[in-house]
């Protein structure tokens, strides 16, 4: 399997700690370069933390996390912590982390790693809304040099939206910041509703996953069933969306989901349809199809991925404390 260099930009939040869970625990096929955490479900100041909690769990302390902004490019913040809990980690215990995140700003560290990156090296996953990188972007454009490609969760076009009617909610957070992204010329791989709505979290799933036992499984189950709760992912037979891992299962296994080229624009005028994404198939002159947007997921396919990387690295830590014995 390639080893992907990325920079994970999250704001955790339910789903961002199971996707961080996923890809602390695929040591042999992610490179993570360092967390950038943005505001979102909750605020930074909680977003970083809880990037830092899910660090400690999976024992990850050599992965730096970065703080990044605090509000919308342009607007007043938007958070969920109704469907994250006042922690941002549903009911998961909550203790002071082990080691803080680093001094410097998520902004400084995602410049200066893509500009001494070498060309198209490295992928960018972001499940939260979008400023950091338009920020980033903005500041530095040649860092656009460094970029394979921009993996995000956001967007919604045959599933509705799941904040208003039309627009998700990472998008919809900070709809400024997802205009400058999906028309910065970045080639984006774009996993919305339409996809992360086909991967459930049902009840069986979870148990198989807590059967697991160590401690991110643990964590992630109870961050499952947490959600499983919440009334408006009900029925809970159905299971919850999982929608942040999905980029980072689809860099760990492709063939998992149907992506489709695209143009994406993005509503930042409108208050009736603020944060929809205009997702636009036909070939159009002038529109360029630099967007592949994910139609279709296989959610037992999903599932199966973060099992089994959860147990191959549980399997690793038992190995390591029996030689250590």
């Amino acid at each position: 399997m390639r080893q992907h260099r990325v920079i994970i930009d999250c704001d955790p939040g339910v789903d961002d700690a199971v996707m961080l869970s996923l890809a602390f625990a695929a040591r042999d096929a992610l490179d993570i370069a360092g967390i950038t955490t943005v505001a979102g479900n909750v605020g930074t100041a909680l977003t970083t933390r809880n990037a830092c909690l899910i660090r400690d769990i999976a024992s990850r302390p050599e992965i730096p996390v970065f703080a990044g902004c605090v509000r919308p490019l342009r607007r007043a913040s938007v958070e969920a912590g109704h469907f994250h809990g006042e922690s941002g980690l549903g009911s998961l215990p909550i203790a002071a982390p082990r080691s803080a995140a680093e001094s410097s700003h998520a902004i400084d560290f995602i410049v200066s790693t893509l500009l001494d990156a070498e060309p198209a090296s490295v992928t960018l996953v972001a499940t939260g809304p979008l400023t950091n990188l338009a920020v980033a972007l903005g500041r530095e454009p040649e860092i656009r040099r460094g970029l394979r490609e921009i993996a995000l969760m956001g967007g919604a076009r045959n599933e509705g939206g799941n904040i208003t009617a039309s627009a998700e909610y990472n998008i919809y957070a900070d709809p400024d910041a997802a205009a400058a992204v999906f028309g910065s010329g970045c080639t984006v791989v774009a996993f919305g509703l339409d996809a992360t709505h086909q991967v459930r979290a049902t009840p069986e799933r979870v148990a198989a996953i807590r059967a697991i036992g160590s401690p991110p499984a643990l964590a992630v189950a109870e961050l499952l069933a947490f959600s499983n709760a919440l009334p408006a992912n009900g029925p809970s037979a159905q299971g919850s969306p999982l929608h942040d891992p999905c980029p980072i299962a689809w860099l760990l296994r492709p063939e998992l989901f149907r992506l489709q080229p695209c143009h994406v624009d993005v509503e930042t005028g409108s208050p009736l349809t603020l944060g929809h994404t205009a997702v636009e198939f036909r070939a159009v002159a002038g529109r360029p199809q630099n967007v592949l947007w994910a139609t279709g997921a296989d959610g037992a396919g999903v599932f199966r991925l973060l099992g089994e990387t959860l147990a191959a690295d549980a399997a690793r830590a038992d190995s390591i404390a029996h030689r250590a014995l």
